[in-house]
């Protein structure tokens, strides 16, 4: 579990040539997954058969430092991931994540050690109503902010809440003078 993993690491910038959302998946986490030549390297996590639908990526502290690239949030939910459990995030990353529907969780190193310990058949159960991350009888808690946690549990985004003003913004717009 490393800690200050920035976003060249998790997609590395001769990726970034695509201006959609999709395709970046494949070169996740590039230069630690594949050895020279290409071929994948057998001692890195996600190249393990077992782990590789995996959707919960538990990591250090610091995850998704450096630069802004929101390429990152991209590639890690191209890859299939939807929730990252960390020790903490920054804030432009932690952002980037809400906005494209990958749930970011904060947890201490202690329950972070336990959860990468089990084995990949074992399940992880997100209960975001509860805010509770559980194993089994195991359970750890986690904050959210209310706004963030009800756009996940409604499947919204930005947009819809601002759909949802359609009537009173397009009563608006009929006042302003040749408008459309």
């Amino acid at each position: 579990m490393n800690n200050n993993i920035d976003t060249d690491q998790i997609i590395p910038k001769q990726f970034l040539k695509n201006i959609l959302k999709v395709g970046y998946g494949q070169h996740l986490f590039n230069d630690w997954r594949y050895q020279d030549g290409g071929t994948p390297d057998p001692s890195f996590i996600l190249n393990d058969a077992e782990r590789r639908q995996a959707t919960i990526l538990i990591t250090g502290d610091n995850f998704g430092c450096g630069s802004s690239r929101e390429h990152a949030a991209w590639a890690l939910k191209d890859w299939g991931f939807k929730i990252i459990i960390a020790g903490g995030y920054s804030d432009i990353f932690f952002m980037n994540c809400t906005k494209n529907g990958l749930l970011p969780i904060i947890l201490p190193q202690a329950a972070r050690n336990q959860l990468a310990k089990l084995a990949p058949d074992q399940e992880i159960t997100i209960d975001l109503p509860k805010q509770k991350v559980i194993n089994g009888t195991i359970s750890y808690s986690f904050d959210i902010d209310p706004t963030w946690k009800e756009k996940f549990i409604n499947g919204t985004d930005d947009i819809d809440v601002t759909l949802q003003y359609e009537p009173q913004i397009s009563a608006f717009e009929q006042k302003i003078p040749n408008f459309g």
